[in-house]
């Protein structure tokens, strides 16, 4: 399992070759895992971008190729491909990482809950950092 640092340049690498700005991958994973692979939230998000296993065969379809979430680079890929989808599909930048959180369908018809706005803040906090 790569350690933190070789995390860190893989999602910058992934990010760059789908089109996606990296200091929101990262920021993304930050928030997310703290960039920790072997994280598994309560809700069954895995991995380093805490993705769904739904999410995941989604992710998988858009990019053309199966997605094994358990393994960082299948992880970071799907990530990435769903930040990709977000960022063309939503209205801002921040719509889209509230679409990452709260699902982009929520976010356009119910609004940003409380708990996503915290999220988004957070989000952008990381940005700036990278």
């Amino acid at each position: 399992m790569p350690n933190r640092e070789q995390t860190r340049a893989l999602i910058v690498a992934t990010a760059r070759r789908y089109g996606v700005n990296p200091k929101l991958a990262l920021a993304i994973g930050w928030q997310e895992s703290g960039w920790n692979q072997r994280a598994v939230s309560s809700t069954n998000a895995v991995g380093t971008m805490q993705v769904m296993p739904s999410s995941g065969v989604w992710a998988g379809e858009l990019d053309g190729r199966k997605v094994d979430l358990y393994k960082t680079e299948d992880n970071i890929r799907a990530g990435v491909v769903i930040l990709r989808f977000l960022t063309t599909h939503a209205s801002s930048m921040d719509q889209a990482i509230a679409g990452y959180y709260q699902g982009l369908g929520g976010v356009q018809s119910r609004g940003m809950y409380p708990d996503t706005k915290a999220y988004v803040r957070a989000v952008k906090a990381h940005m700036s950092r990278y």
